[in-house]
């Protein structure tokens, strides 16, 4: 049984806002429920009583009140959401205009700048002004080419506020990578920076911009944010102007918010790309809304009062996610740059000094944070800190450990997981509940998750696909440029019908705790024995000598054999005593099964833009199949080490 490594205390508990929530259904309902796992039941067995009360329990702003929560709570996809509702995204967001901090800002040592909610609305009314006079109208599209800047936020809330839809990529993106996105899409207008900084250099984005812009011509006007430096030349870019000069005399107006149905599109975001073109998932405005403040209000514990961070880029679906904190009215600290930069202290000082209470970051930064000298609990004050919040890949068993003996003993861990496409979690945190060593605390509420095996029957206790039964508000409206939902289909219900089979490999518990073994479509399947690449990630990065790993499966001799690559530490090598230490820790602590066939050093690991290991890629790279979108890699060029090694031909 795995280690409970915290819990809340009673006082704790009766003070959250899913305590809160739990007695407003009790009460609504004439229940008695008094712990999570009965709410949850209750939830996903009355859907449409759960979003409604829901509904009312966050006090969404629409002008024109719903008919009907869902049409048919079984169908999917198609299923309608509140019809006959008319809300702005951008409304809900900035129903706060008072002096308290809405955005704190801040990049890699550099100053720190703050903007108060009344001011984040006036700056959103500006620019709404702009894009306005600038003939963007409902339906068209805005992007972002930006860093994780507050400009990022006022653009979009202003682009939504008039009925745009939104759409971004970080400044890390290749030309191409941007390309294959918005190429598709054809914005109107683009935001973006002159450049931006990493490890202390200054890089710069106008050179990538200007062969951008050639290659969209639907784009109209550019409007550039100086960050690099304070005044750069945009000569070279057509249509373009800072953004300060974008909209001067709009500054101060009353914002004129466009009300809309509830699927109108909010957002257009992208699968990773790393098999083809991205696809382009279409995202509602109200299915985000509610769905994105069901997890920072209930599993998240959101409240006014708190200050949130979140380590992403415009790039990732956390940037959409954090900030839709503003609809609680807390405060959002934006940062820019390496985590680890310029020393790996960096986000725990600036935990320290703007009293953050959710830290939000990946697994990858936490196993990173382990081979440093800093221990945050040590180095830093971190009363305000309640929660510690995990996504990107799954967290080891050893990675939860480490919060707690290193970062804070009295904090809530949670990890959670989901995807780009629903813009949200399948899986996060239960503030009620406690905390397991390797552990998703709890399936998300209205979520009817379930792990099914081969034969497509849920099981309980043993490793199966994740999927989700039954629909839910943030499921894209559609995939652009699909007309018939051909792609949409394909992408998720071609192996249940009316059942998301989302690609993780999951198993969930008698507690309702989920663990995540990696992506189904990336399992090992040696003498047809399906194992999920992270139990090994686990083991093998525990060593001292393995920096990083990344494990494939091999076709081979009509089976499956496992591949392990290994990222070695300065000053390691790895020989023939390494290969049987690394061997005998899988065995010892996986099975026999697990232990790989072959284990190759290599340069270096590929990820995603996003921070995920490539497994697929590698895959094909060992099996002489294409890779069609290397640009969709943050180190693509690593790639070109795995293609015909030697070893693997034997």
């Amino acid at each position: 049984m795995a280690e409970c490594l915290w819990k809340p205390s009673e006082d704790r508990i009766q003070k959250t806002n899913m305590y809160r929530f739990m007695n407003v259904v009790n009460e609504k309902y004439g229940k008695t429920f008094t712990e999570f796992a009965h709410l949850y039941e209750w939830s996903i067995e009355n859907i449409a009583e759960f979003w409604k009360t829901f509904w009312d329990f966050v006090e969404i702003k629409a002008s024109v009140p719903y008919k009907q929560v869902i049409d048919n709570p079984v169908k999917m996809p198609g299923a309608k959401w509140f019809s006959g509702a008319h809300l702005n995204f951008a409304e809900n967001l900035l129903r706060y205009r008072d002096e308290k901090i809405a955005l704190t800002f801040t990049s890699e040592g550099r100053e720190t700048t703050k903007i108060t909610y009344a001011q984040l609305y006036d700056e959103v009314g500006r620019v709404a002004g702009a894009l306005r006079a600038s003939g963007v109208k409902v339906g068209d599209r805005v992007a972002g080419f930006m860093p994780n800047r507050p400009e990022s936020i006022i653009a979009m809330l202003a682009a939504t506020s008039i009925g745009a839809t939104w759409s971004s990529c970080s400044p890390d993106f290749g030309i191409k990578g941007v390309l294959d996105r918005f190429g598709q899409i054809r914005p109107k207008v683009l935001f973006t920076a002159d450049g931006y900084f990493f490890k202390g250099k200054a890089l710069d984005s106008l050179g990538s911009i200007s062969d951008i812009v050639e290659q969209l011509p639907s784009v109209e006007k550019v409007v550039v944010v100086p960050y690099v430096n304070q005044e750069p030349d945009i000569e070279r870019l057509r249509d373009a102007i800072y953004f300060k000069e974008f909209g001067r005399s709009e500054a101060g107006a009353e914002i004129e918010f466009e009300q809309l149905p509830f699927d109108h599109p909010l957002y257009i975001m992208y699968s990773s790309g790393t098999t083809g073109l991205p696809k382009c998932m279409v995202q509602s405005a109200g299915g985000i809304l509610i769905h994105h403040l069901k997890e920072l209000k209930l599993h998240t514990d959101l409240k006014r009062e708190d200050t949130i961070f979140y380590f992403t880029t415009c790039g990732w679906m956390m940037w959409n996610w954090l900030t839709s904190s503003l609809a609680v009215g807390a405060t959002v600290v934006l940062y820019d740059g390496n985590p680890l930069y310029p020393d790996s202290g960096v986000l725990w000082q600036m935990a320290q000094d703007e009293k953050i209470s959710v830290f939000g970051t990946s697994a990858g930064y936490l196993t990173a944070l382990k081979n440093t000298e800093v221990k945050p609990v040590r180095d830093y004050d971190l009363s305000s800190l309640r929660t510690i919040l995990s996504t990107g890949s799954p967290l080891s068993i050893e990675g939860f450990k480490f919060v707690y003996s290193n970062i804070k003993s009295d904090v809530q861990l949670s990890s959670i997981s989901g995807g780009t496409d629903l813009n949200g979690c399948f899986a996060l945190g239960n503030p009620m509940g406690p905390v397991y060593a390797g552990e998703l605390q709890c399936r998300g509420l209205a979520m009817k998750v379930q792990a099914f095996d081969d034969q497509g029957e849920p099981v309980v206790n043993q490793q199966g696909e994740l999927v989700c039964s039954a629909p839910f508000p943030s499921m894209p409206i559609c995939f652009w440029d699909d007309p018939e939902n051909k792609k949409y289909h394909a992408a998720y219900f071609d192996v249940y019908p009316n059942v998301w089979r989302h690609g993780d490999f999951i198993e969930i518990n008698d507690r309702g705790g989920v663990t995540i073994s990696g992506r189904s479509d990336a399992t090992l399947n040696p003498g047809g024995v399906r194992i999920g690449t992270a139990e090994l990630y686990r083991h093998v990065e525990q060593l001292d000598e393995i920096e990083d790993s990344l494990v494939i499966g091999q076709r081979w001799k009509d089976d499956v054999r496992v591949v392990l690559f290994v990222k070695l530490n300065a000053g390691c090598e790895l020989n023939d005593g390494l290969k049987q230490k690394i061997k005998q820790t899988i065995r010892q602590n996986a099975s026999p099964r697990h232990v790989p066939a072959k284990i190759l050093s290599v340069p270096d690991i590929p990820y995603t833009l996003n921070m995920k290991k490539v497994e697929l890629a590698v895959k094909k790279i060992v099996e002489k199949q294409p890779v069609l979108n290397k640009d969709a890699l943050l180190n693509p060029d690593v790639l070109d080490y795995y293609a015909d090694l030697k070893e693997l031909q034997e």
